[in-house]
């Protein structure tokens, strides 16, 4: 076999024992994605199937307060940060150090003073009520132990007319069905946006209901 044989063989066995372990490791107890599987996610193809089309379902513009619950690495708090620029912020929260680390250092050097970067995990009671106008949880719903408590939380975070978008993905191993998702929001006081994708990923944007 040919050299670029064996290193697609090679890359795909690096890939499946990754995969492999830490979806072992999520089936015994609620593990977030670690930052060691980071590379798996920042490539081309990820960018352009889910990055993209999840940021144009954000409806963003000028000026919006935005949420990130879970926001790894700011995959996408960075480019969400750009896009409301100048007057808009964004609050990136993640209860891994080591991705707050690693988002800090790729925001800093994308020049952006508008990303602020904090330990926090939703349902902890952290996060300011009323205060965003959207919020977003990227396949992070099932790393939650406590999904109705959370999802209370980011629905008081909410102004009023603000929207939480949950995105989820295969193969993530803590991948939540949309019938589990719409249960849980509608408990929480979300009402049903819009729907888009298939079983294989899928986002669910759901709007704060008034009075609940």
């Amino acid at each position: 076999m040919t050299l670029l044989v064996w290193l697609v063989l090679a890359v795909g066995l690096v890939l499946g024992v990754a995969m492999f372990s830490w979806r072992t490791l999520s089936r015994m107890r609620a593990l977030p994605c670690p930052p060691w599987l980071m590379w798996l996610l920042e490539n081309p193809f990820a960018r352009r199937r889910t990055y993209t089309p999840m940021l144009e379902r954000l409806a963003l513009s000028p000026g919006l307060h935005v949420l990130d619950v879970g926001c790894g690495y700011g995959r996408l708090s960075i480019p969400i940060a750009r896009l409301v620029l100048p007057r808009g912020e964004v609050v990136g929260a993640d209860i891994q150090e080591g991705m707050l680390w690693m988002a800090r250092e790729r925001a800093q050097k994308s020049g952006l003073a508008n990303l602020t970067l904090r330990r926090a995990g939703a349902g902890e009671g952290l996060l300011e009520p009323g205060r965003y106008d959207r919020a977003l949880m990227v396949t992070v719903l099932g790393e939650i132990p406590r999904q109705a408590e959370a999802l209370q939380e980011v629905r008081n975070a909410l102004k009023p007319g603000g929207f939480l978008s949950v995105t989820e993905l295969l193969p993530d191993p803590h991948y939540q069905p949309v019938g589990t998702v719409r249960r849980l929001a509608h408990a929480a006081g979300f009402g049903e946006l819009a729907y888009f994708g298939n079983v294989l990923g899928y986002t669910l944007n759901l709007e704060r209901l008034p009075g609940s």
